[in-house]
């Protein structure tokens, strides 16, 4: 797809909406997420308590215990007292190792739970999109490339995840690692704790400004990138037409321009990226000679002990780092809101109603029913939309087990009537009642459970034959006699029993090993194998020769008795023995009658059936 809204950059979010999206997506794992953060904080005490026990040691043990800080004594007392200590110097280095010990615990904790957590909700949140996008009205989906809606459901829920798992728990981790050591800092020396803040609300600065500047570029990337899946995804659906065309050299500009677009949006965020971290790298340098300068003064000078001197060098280099990477997890979260602003943007799509508004309650249809569905149309108006009329003050009748033919014209409306009994649209004006019911009022389940439906383009999976045909209905039920019958009365037994494998025989992506006649056949076999009550054929015949088309309609007549039928064929002959035929004209029924009734009168059936008449005297293709 290249045009209508496709593919389109999300609005931006705000940091805020961004993280209120997220926890909603998370709900279930906040606790998980909490006791993390909880594990972290608890990281980082032990972590800046290490070096507080050699700064203590230094200062009290080692150095002038006249000019020790309250706090050094503390430490040292905890410890055991001076004499203890100089007794026995390894109850520090004991401690030391017991906090880096109990530290590594808590970070393997915090990475268990957020870990856990973010799989847990990236699966949720791939479920949840898949059922959502499985809910989706027709006309919705109709304006999203395949492509698109791929990257969205895998890539940008892995950046989620990531969010969750890795840059989230970091950007906690630099907030603690800067915040837990300012009040040790302060009661060691107040001076040396300013200047080892100096250069951080700088950072701070610019770390938001970048954020700014890169949240764009961000959702710039992510849409180029969906565009140039949607490209491939194309290609690789259509690379039959492609070759056949003789189209190969420019679907390789198509892929190319969109390639050069992912690539300069990738190039213009690692230029923002190169300029942040030659900037907060020379802040980082910029603190830690600044410390190191008046530390080195205070000490000379004689106002400043040694073992503090340690101290303030130690956790300098412990969260001016993180405080850098927080720049990083900041920045990088820029990508994650854009990834999280294109999952709302598909969730916050409106589902398809299962009950219009206008009804007042659903009534479920009976599928099992012996008897066929019936039908009926009345003034019924549809348009596509912002497109023109496609079905204009439509009327008609199907009674219960009767056949119905529907032809005309290529655009005439003949499809958009049986997307509009499976209820893919809802009709704009007009009443569509099946058993005499309004059909707004029957949900969407029920009336596809009553009806087996071929559309123009069967759609096969990458199965085996067999899980092909009962896909329609409930494989447990589906005994190999109830396959085997379904599969006689289309025509393709035989066909199947053929292969070395028979009805194990795996088709490839789309059915495309098999032949076009081949596909509809098994397509209509898995429609009849639930024995629907309604049977709708949508130009279901028109891969196949004129008797093998034959052979399938009177094996219908003859093996579906009851059952209602729904034939739209570009091809008179699928319809010859309808009990009624309407012929669509530009959205309207323009002529209504039996086969033998519309070859005496003027109009567009009997222009079709002299020409095909004529061209039935020609040798016919066979089925390939």
């Amino acid at each position: 797809m290249q045009g209508g809204q496709t593919g389109t950059t999300p609005p931006p979010q705000s940091a805020r909406d961004g993280l209120r999206t997220v926890l909603r997506l998370a709900a279930g794992e906040r606790s998980n997420l909490a006791f993390a953060a909880a594990a972290l904080l608890v990281s980082a005490l032990f972590l800046y308590a290490a070096p507080l026990v050699p700064q203590s040691v230094f200062d009290l043990v080692l150095g002038d215990a006249a000019k020790a800080s309250g706090l050094s004594r503390t430490v040292v007392g905890w410890l055991g007292g001076v004499d203890a200590v100089t007794a026995e110097l390894w109850r520090p280095a004991a401690v030391m190792v017991a906090c880096a010990v109990l530290s590594g615990a808590m970070l393997h904790v915090k990475t268990r739970l957020a870990a856990g957590a973010a799989e847990r909700v990236a699966r949720r949140t791939r479920d949840r999109m898949y059922d959502h996008v499985q809910r989706l009205p027709n006309a919705t989906l109709d304006q999203l490339p395949s492509g698109d809606l791929v990257q969205r459901c895998t890539s940008d829920i892995e950046t989620m995840r990531l969010f969750l798992a890795n840059q989230a728990p970091e950007i906690c981790r630099a907030v603690f690692m800067l915040l837990i050591p300012l009040p040790i800092m302060a009661a060691l020396d107040w001076r040396m704790a300013l200047a080892s803040i100096v250069c951080v609300p700088a950072m701070l600065w610019f770390t938001a400004a970048n954020f700014r500047r890169m949240g764009p570029s961000f959702a710039a990337k992510e849409t180029a990138e969906g565009r140039m899946t949607t490209n491939v995804t194309e290609n690789l659906t259509g690379i039959r037409t492609v070759r056949a065309f003789g189209r190969a050299d420019h679907e390789n500009a198509r892929f190319a321009a969109s390639s050069a677009a992912f690539r300069d949006a990738d190039a213009r965020l690692f230029r923002l990226y190169a300029n942040f971290w030659a900037a907060s790298d020379l802040l980082c340098f910029a603190q830690q000679v600044i410390v190191v300068g008046l530390g080195a003064w205070l000490l000379a000078s004689g106002s400043l002990e040694l073992g503090a001197f340690f101290y303030f060098l130690t956790v300098v280099g412990m969260f001016i780092w993180p405080v850098r990477m927080l720049g990083r997890m900041v920045v990088e979260s820029g990508k994650a809101l854009a990834a999280v602003a294109r999952l709302d943007e598909i969730l916050a799509k409106p589902e398809e109603r299962d009950l219009d508004p206008r009804a007042a309650e659903a009534t479920p249809l009976d599928a099992r029913a012996v008897h066929g569905l019936s039908v009926r149309f009345r003034e019924v108006r549809f348009a596509y939309r912002g497109g023109p009329t496609v079905l204009d003050e439509v009327s008609f009748e199907l009674r219960a087990g009767e056949t119905l033919g529907i032809v005309g014209p290529s655009g005439a409306g003949k499809t958009t009537i049986v997307q509009l009994l499976l209820r893919f649209h809802e009709p704009d004006a007009g009443v569509i009642e099946v058993d005499g019911l309004d059909l707004r009022r029957v949900p969407r389940a029920s009336i596809r459970a009553a009806v087996g439906t071929v559309l123009q383009q069967p759609f096969l999976y990458s199965k085996r034959l067999r899980e092909n045909i009962v896909a329609a209905a409930r494989a447990s039920e589906m005994e190999q006699h109830d396959i085997e019958a379904s599969a006689q009365i289309a025509c393709v037994h035989d066909t199947i029993a053929s292969f070395p494998e028979g009805y194990d025989t795996v088709v490839g992506e789309k059915g495309m090993t098999l032949s076009g006649g081949q596909r509809q056949r098994v397509a209509i076999a898995r429609a009849l194998v639930s024995t629907p009550r309604l049977l709708v054929l949508d130009d279901a015949l028109s891969a196949v020769d004129a008797h093998t088309e034959t052979a399938i309609l009177d094996a219908l007549r003859t093996r579906q008795r009851g059952q209602s039928r729904v034939i739209v064929s570009h091809r008179l002959s699928a319809v010859m023995d309808a009990d009624r035929v309407i012929v669509l004209e530009d959205g309207r029924i323009t002529q209504s009658g039996t086969h033998d009734d519309l070859v005496t009168q003027p109009g567009l059936y009997r222009t079709l059936w002299e020409i095909q008449h004529a061209s039935d005297l020609e040798p016919e293709a066979a089925d390939v």
